[in-house]
């Protein structure tokens, strides 16, 4: 336990055992600037041992996971920049949901605008806009990458259970002083991900998480986005 509290402090991050789960809830966000630190390995097995205890639907656990460090993200992460450089096609498993409209565009603009701001990147920055994208495919220089799917046969209520473990999987990284970043652009070669991992054509790619220690000095880490009132989306009926 020492050796983990001591590679927390070290990389300025919040940690406790004892987060509570509110703590941990209200803390985690999307971080997007990593240091060059890999989280210990006896580290990582505790917080994807937690996630395991994630909700399932007759407890089938359709959540598939591949996590790559070192030199294999090293590689991957190239090979990621090269095709969106090239302008090879994206190629994902499942489509975006397309363009948002009403309530969810307004939040979706909001966060941008943080983002693009504390970057210093104005709005008729095309050039800024499309290096923050890349940024992406650059997982954002963490020292760890995971991707997450499921059996090709199963559709949105068993996506459901993955989105429950994704959720389970960023608090326990939190609760460990663990930063990370849910990515969509990253299930957009997903031929790739199958290929590096040798996976068969039977999964399909929903997402991918970019994790590690929080570097404080990238300003893209100073965005904090805020939650509508419950009143906005709960309706408490008697």
């Amino acid at each position: 336990m020492d050796s983990v509290v001591s590679e927390a402090a070290t990389a300025k991050t919040p940690f406790t055992s004892a987060m509570s789960l509110e703590a941990a809830i209200k803390t985690r966000r999307s971080v997007r600037g990593y240091l060059n630190k890999p989280v210990p390995q006896e580290v990582l097995e505790r917080i994807f041992k937690l996630a395991q205890h994630a909700p399932s639907n007759c407890n089938i656990q359709p959540w598939k996971v591949w996590v790559a460090s070192g030199e294999l993200k090293d590689r991957l992460r190239q090979q990621l920049v090269e095709k969106v450089i090239k302008g090879v096609p994206f190629n994902a498993d499942y489509e975006y949901p397309g363009k948002f409209d009403g309530e969810y565009r307004r939040r979706q603009v909001e966060c941008a605008m943080e983002l693009y701001d504390n970057m210093g990147i104005a709005r008729t920055d095309k050039e800024g806009r499309m290096r923050a994208s890349l940024r992406n495919f650059e997982l954002f220089d963490a020292p760890h990458v995971c991707f997450i799917g499921m059996d090709k046969r199963f559709g949105a209520s068993v996506a459901l259970d993955v989105g429950m473990y994704a959720q389970s999987l960023m608090l326990a990284m939190t609760s460990h002083g663990v930063a990370s970043c849910a990515q969509g652009a990253l299930r957009y070669y997903p031929d790739l991900v199958r290929e590096t991992f040798k996976i068969g054509d039977d999964t399909n790619i929903l997402l991918g998480i970019s994790f590690g220690y929080e570097d404080t000095e990238v300003p893209a880490n100073n965005t904090r986005v805020g939650r509508d009132d419950i009143s906005q989306s709960v309706v408490f009926a008697e």
